[in-house]
């Protein structure tokens, strides 16, 4: 009998239960538990998975054997708790797993980096480059030779045309659409919905139709 890959999983909210479901179709994962430091979730459960304590369990998981993980923080807009989850787990040699759903098409011709994560319906297509602790969510499509930085989340419904590049760090909004050829800088936000047309600076926040620089009255997701 096959010896299953033994998981841990960092965070028990809504991002955690879609990883939960999407790990739980493939054979050679077992979900061991998961970390989460808010104390009313200790000794609880998430869709069956024990919620075992905060990251100061980490280091007697991994005396165990159990050294490959999920981050199950998602994040809407602010990539960082989730890279440093990531970044945390990697400096104690925990090994990120890739969470791809079955419905997912991937071209045999893209390059994925570590800890990916791609939700249903989901397409990347030829020669696309996506970095390390990447989420693809729901129905959202990379085209062809894009390339996308570290530690990016591309939200719901989301469209990037070709060869359109990510810096890492940056969050695209739910439905947003990225025109081919345009650089989105690190660190950038583009609310939902939004349509980009021309390159993002780093750290900046674009929203609307045409994408501008976010003001006081608008608002973003």
């Amino acid at each position: 009998m096959m010896d299953k890959i033994q998981i841990i999983g960092f965070g028990a909210g809504g991002h955690a239960r879609v990883m939960i479901e999407i790990l739980r179709l493939d054979i050679h994962y077992e979900l061991v538990g998961l970390l989460d430091p808010r104390k009313e979730f200790l000794g609880k459960s998430l869709l069956g998975v024990p919620i075992l304590g905060d990251d100061a369990l980490l280091s007697e998981l991994l005396k165990k054997g159990i050294n490959h993980f999920f981050v199950g923080l998602g994040g809407t807009g602010n990539t960082n708790p989730r890279r440093k989850l990531y970044e945390m787990a990697r400096f104690h040699t925990m090994l990120p797993v890739n969470a791809i759903h079955p419905s997912v098409i991937i071209s045999p011709s893209v390059r994925v980096g570590m800890g990916f994560t791609a939700m249903a319906n989901s397409v990347v297509n030829a020669c696309a480059t996506i970095g390390e602790n990447v989420i693809l969510n729901t129905g959202a499509i990379i085209e062809h030779d894009c390339v996308i930085g570290s530690h990016v989340h591309i939200a719901t419904g989301a469209r990037l045309a070709s060869t359109v590049q990510v810096g890492d760090g940056a969050h695209i909004g739910a439905g947003a659409t990225i025109r081919q050829c345009v650089i989105i800088g690190a660190g950038a936000i583009v609310g939902a919905g939004a349509v980009v047309v021309k390159d993002v600076q780093s750290g900046m926040v674009v929203v609307g139709v045409p994408a501008r620089p976010l003001t006081k009255k608008d608002t973003v997701a």
